[in-house]
């Protein structure tokens, strides 16, 4: 029986126009080239996509939340959305945290 497929990604809300020093930065966090990025920017895609629980989890969740950390930094409204077997829903950076984590003991 196949696992079913897990990831998050981010997407800024809007379409702003970003300067070239922040596409820049975007593509040093994320590793996709400025032209997607522009791209994804323009037509309300994600930045980010991070595959979870595979073999890069360890790679792709730290991109995920420095792409968060420096868009927020910016004052960009982000969107998080839960990706399994490619239905999406929209979460919380909270419940981000929490599948990521798991939840906090109490």
């Amino acid at each position: 029986m196949n696992e079913p497929t897990t990831a998050l990604s981010v997407s800024i809300d809007g379409t702003p126009d970003l300067p070239g020093k922040v596409v820049a930065a975007l593509y040093r966090t994320t590793g996709r080239s400025t032209v997607e990025l522009r791209r994804a920017i323009a037509v309300g895609e994600p930045v980010f996509v991070a595959d979870l629980f595979g073999p890069d989890h360890i790679d792709v969740v730290p991109r995920l939340e420095k792409t968060i950390a420096l868009l927020d930094q910016l004052g960009l409204s982000v969107t998080i959305h839960e990706l399994t077997d490619g239905r999406g829903d929209e979460i919380s950076l909270q419940t981000m945290r929490e599948i990521i984590d798991g939840p906090a003991a109490g």
